[in-house]
C-alpha cells in the first residue's frame, strides 16, 4: 500500500462517507458533563488522600 492510496482511505475515513461517527442516542452534552462530574469526583477523591499536605 502506498503513501497516496493510504492517505486517500484516511481522509475518506475522516469524512465520514457512510458511517458518520455522530450517533442519535450520543448528546455531547451529556457527554461532556459526565466526564466532568467524573473528573470532579477524582480531583475530590485525591485531595481527601492528600491531607498532609
Amino acid at each position: 500500500m502506498s503513501l497516496h492510496t493510504t492517505a486517500q482511505s484516511l481522509v475518506a475515513l475522516a469524512e465520514g462517507g457512510e458511517h458518520g461517527g455522530n450517533h442519535e442516542s450520543l448528546s455531547p452534552y451529556l457527554t461532556g458533563g459526565g466526564a466532568l462530574i467524573v473528573l470532579l469526583l477524582l480531583l475530590w477523591i485525591t485531595t481527601r488522600f492528600n491531607r498532609d499536605r
